[in-house]
């Protein structure tokens, strides 16, 4: 939807907007008295629901706390976990077992306190959830049905790492399908629901490979949508991030065109409201739905993902993809409601929604569009606003439970996210009990202000190049034809750059694809020492004229060369690709890390430039910086221009001019980096490109009197033998040099009692695989803390396999 849709006011005529105050009065006060005749344990929870959601504080400690509940099989570290995370006055405690928790007896308060946490958290529990077993699930399927009342039904579990846990989740779904009887719910025309997501059954879903995941996910997805068609059932796809957002409609978009299936009315997918193209998706689901035989369902909602949305894209600089506001996502559902009911007989509605508001005007839209009571139904989710689902059957609609079910512990977790995301979001859900406000402030549409705009206005200041984000067609149309045309260019030869002449030598390095061995990057010409002894005379000759230029004036250069680096971006990650292995993500976030050195040092240089002032009485002092001479950059292969660019621009920008001696595995690179420079308008001798074996050119030019400078990036042996070379004094050396090391180490993962498995097995994966081993700070050692030890180790070797 664009912003000038959300802006239009008012989206209904008056006389609709009367019925639907007429029909909201009306559920408030069916609502009302169902509530009123609720039995003292409900109200019991209701209250404490509600007086939880009243405490933000005290919510989000609460939940937080609730969600690494299920792995603290220890009593004395759940108490410790108490500890950290309540004061001694918050637990809402009897007062003996409150002075009981204040002590530091925590074996005694395990004895007695850790239980009753347990207990009562499980209790809470299972009023949200459909049961542990598939026996559970079935007494309520039974119990819902004879009320008239449809389940959709929602497996728990831990996210898939890997592709046993994929088919372990595939054999779940076929168990329900083959167990549940559900002859009640097809007599009261409501049918069992199954929601399924579907990265639960492909581990590897990445918007950087759309066309692999759909395969993926349609090996497993495919047969168990025949099966549920043949047992009667129907499926919603629900939907997940907004990076799976295009995988997950075009896997239901393509399987639901396929034989055996095209005709099929069981099949649905979620459309989430707070995303800004929620609009634009329902257009393109109705286009695509005329080449069905039959309608297919949409599960309308508001979304689950918003506090992640919004804080992935202000962290890596994208386009908010949801909308920052409340009201904003109001009225985005109400738009596109009316698109649904409009369109209702090729997509039927299911409106997902708790909001009085909301449930009273899709039935407004009902009548308006001749769906009728049948032609749509409300969707709820289990054990939250049971007054108001009562009161929605009571005036004959039909209404279906979104039912978790799993673990009662580890099903808290779904809970959290949940309560979670319903208050920190803005979309404020009231669990359980009924709005206090008066009908008339509950059912007034929400307004946008005409001059409300959303701004992405950047603060005053640094900030980091977006990385590329995948999920938009053309972006990967453009990195793939980039790797393209990369490997047009590949076996080409590349001289030296000394004073900035393009010298041969006589050896030569050759440049090989380190995840195709026998494909040629480029073969590099490699100096000698007498090569070397040039590129200290040209960048001598240089300094004087370079380092009395305004840092201004530099820092002009380095923005243009991120620029520059800016519009070729791709071009770069692509060489990146073909001469370090990187992968897409990775090679990108190179790119862009190179661009932020460029503008960051471009700033700082200005910055520094101004010195300061620290005058006495008689004296005035001013401190400033000044260049120093000729630098020496030592980078290391793996990240093969973003270490190069920020050790090299570091240099240049106070006024010293350099050599450039990159790795022999990633020369190409490098070299493209110093004709960029050029091009923007370096002059020569500035920057010097000399490759070379270390061995000898290396340690010829770390032990040059005339060299200043040495900024060296690599392994421990090798920058204790620079600081050692450095560090002896020749006769004609006019200056101590300046030695610059960051030296790589080995990284451990220490995995604690409280982690959440899903995200620690995914992040030791990430660590130790996702940049091909390249980091320094890669994972190369996981300590695991208490009982989670071998399932783990099982979880983390599946998901490496």
């Amino acid at each position: 939807m664009q912003d000038h849709d959300i802006k239009q006011k008012p989206l209904f005529s008056q006389d609709l907007e009367r019925k639907v105050l007429q029909f909201g009065r009306e559920i408030l006060t069916r609502a009302g008295e169902i509530q009123a005749r609720q039995g003292t344990g409900e109200r019991w929870v209701n209250n404490l629901l509600e007086r939880s959601m009243e405490d933000e504080g005290f919510r989000v400690k609460a939940l937080r706390f609730v969600d690494v509940l299920p792995v603290l099989n220890n009593d004395v570290d759940l108490i410790r976990h108490l500890h950290e995370y309540f004061d001694k006055d918050e637990l809402p405690l009897p007062k003996p077992m409150q002075a009981m928790f204040a002590s530091s007896n925590n074996a005694l308060a395990a004895k007695v306190i850790a239980p009753l946490v347990r207990r009562g958290a499980a209790a809470l529990s299972e009023r949200f959830l459909g049961g542990a077993t598939l026996t559970d699930v079935q007494d309520t399927l039974d119990r819902q049905s004879a009320m008239g009342v449809a389940i959709s039904l929602d497996h728990l579990g831990e996210a898939v790492v890997s592709d046993v846990e994929a088919e372990q989740y595939l054999q779940s779904y076929n168990e329900i399908l083959d167990h549940l009887q559900h002859g009640l719910a097809q007599e009261s025309g409501n049918d069992l629901n199954l929601s399924i997501k579907i990265s639960s059954l492909y581990p590897r879903m990445t918007p950087r490979d759309p066309k692999g995941a759909i395969e993926g996910v349609l090996r497993r997805l495919r047969p168990l949508l025949h099966k549920a068609k043949e047992k009667g059932v129907s499926v919603c796809m629900d939907m997940e991030q907004y990076d799976l957002k295009g995988i997950i409609l075009d896997s239901f978009r393509k399987v639901m065109l396929e034989s055996g299936l095209n005709d099929w009315s069981g099949g649905g997918v979620a459309i989430q409201t707070y995303l800004k193209d929620a609009a634009d998706d329902l257009d393109a689901m109705l286009e695509w739905s005329e080449n069905r035989d039959t309608a297919v369902t949409i599960r309308l909602v508001r979304g689950a993902y918003w506090d992640q949305e919004m804080i992935l894209s202000r962290r890596d600089g994208w386009q908010l993809p949801v909308w920052p506001n409340k009201h904003q996502t109001d009225r985005s559902f109400e738009h596109c409601l009316s698109k649904l009911f409009q369109a209702h007989t090729r997509l039927r509605p299911a409106v997902a929604t708790h909001n009085v508001r909301s449930i009273a005007l899709a039935m407004v839209l009902a009548e308006e569009y001749g769906a009728g009571k049948d032609g749509f139904e409300f969707q709820m989710l289990y054990g939250m606003g049971d007054a108001l689902r009562s009161a929605i059957v009571e005036m004959g609609y039909r209404v279906r439970l979104y039912t978790p079910f799993g673990e009662i512990l580890p099903g808290m977790a779904y809970l959290v996210r949940r309560m979670l995301e319903n208050s920190s979001s803005q979309s404020f859900l009231h669990l359980g009990y009924l709005p206090k406000e008066p009908p008339e402030q509950i059912l007034q549409p929400s307004y946008v202000s005409e001059t409300e705009v959303e701004t992405a206005a950047l603060a005053d200041g640094f900030y980091n190049e977006p990385v590329h984000r995948f999920t938009d067609q053309e972006e990967r149309s453009s990195f793939a034809q980039a790797i393209e045309q990369a490997k047009s260019e590949l076996g080409s030869n590349y001289q030296l750059d000394i004073g900035g002449r393009a010298v041969e030598s006589a050896d030569h390095i050759d440049s090989i694809n380190p995840a195709q061995p026998d494909q040629l990057v480029g073969r590099v010409c490699s100096a000698d020492t007498d090569e070397a002894e040039q590129a200290v005379e040209a960048a001598q000759q240089a300094f004087p004229a370079w380092s009395q230029k305004t840092a201004s004036e530099r820092a002009t250069l380095l923005r243009k060369a991120a620029e520059q680096l800016r519009q070729r971006r791709d071009e770069f990650a692509a060489w990146e690709l073909l001469e370090a292995g990187k992968n897409w993500p990775e090679a990108d976030a190179d790119v862009t890390e190179a661009i932020d050195f460029l503008e960051y040092y471009a700033r700082e240089a200005e910055r520094l430039d101004a010195g300061y002032s620290s005058d006495v009485m008689g004296e005035s002092n001013h401190y400033r910086y000044a260049p120093r001479g000729v630098a020496l950059i030592l980078p290391p292969w793996n990240f093969p221009l973003a270490i190069v660019t920020g050790m090299l621009s570091a240099a240049l920008v106070t006024g010293n001019t350099a050599i450039l001696k990159p790795s022999s595995q990633t020369p190409v690179v490098a070299y493209k980096l110093v004709q960029l420079l050029k091009q923007v308008g370096f002059p020569d001798g500035v920057v010097n490109y000399l490759p070379g074996p270390g061995e000898a050119v290396g340690e010829y030019l770390v032990k040059h009197p005339r060299i200043s400078i040495i900024a060296f990036t690599g392994s421990v042996n090798v920058g204790l033998r620079i600081n050692q070379l450095a560090a002896n004094t020749s006769a004609d050396q006019t200056q101590v040099k300046r030695v610059i090391a960051e030296m790589g180490g080995k990284n451990a993962i220490i995995v604690d009692s409280s982690a959440d498995l899903d995200e620690a097995v995914l992040g030791t994966v990430a660590s130790a695989f996702g940049y091909q081993g390249q980091k320094c700070s890669a994972c190369s050692r996981v300590i695991v803390v208490g009982s989670a030890y071998d399932l783990f180790k099982q979880r983390l070797a599946d998901a490496i396999a």
